[in-house]
């Protein structure tokens, strides 16, 4: 595994998940901190799925240690500018995205953003080859639709 791509993925994952600089890059760190406890028990095959759980439970639980200072928060948390965000600059790409359900955000953003295989995702979302297929199906037509709408 190169460390230095799936440190990249990690942190893009983490950021995508909490849309703050700082937290992610902590998440990331404490990710691989944890990775490297356990690493030595793990198979090859393992590892990347192993990688993704950490950090998603780690941001998981940063999401739920936020505090709020009004309910609008809730609903759009306030994005910061990082340069590692350009798939998401574009503003109807992020609206599109925002109207999709958390599960299929996921499998599009490790599908296309990470470039991770299907049987990676399957590994890491815990779903099957085929479900992981038909939300990346979904989750590519209602984008498109709603793309559609914007005049792309």
């Amino acid at each position: 595994m190169d460390i230095e791509e799936q440190y990249d993925k990690i942190y893009r994952y983490c950021y995508f998940k909490l849309y703050d600089k700082h937290t992610a890059q902590d998440i990331t760190q404490e990710a691989f901190l944890r990775f490297y406890k356990q690493k030595l028990s793990l198979d090859k095959s393992s590892e990347l799925p192993y990688l993704y759980t950490i950090a998603k439970n780690l941001c998981v639980d940063a999401f739920r240690k936020r505090t709020y200072e009004n309910a609008d928060d809730l609903e759009q948390p306030k994005k910061s500018a990082d340069p590692s965000e350009g798939w998401t600059n574009n503003l109807a790409i992020r609206a599109a995205m925002a109207k999709l359900p958390n599960e299929e955000q996921e499998v599009l953003f490790l599908r296309y953003v990470n470039d991770e295989s299907l049987s990676y995702i399957c590994r890491i979302t815990g779903l099957s080859r085929f479900s992981v297929y038909r939300r990346l199906k979904k989750a590519l037509n209602t984008m498109k639709k709603e793309l559609m709408k914007e005049g792309f």
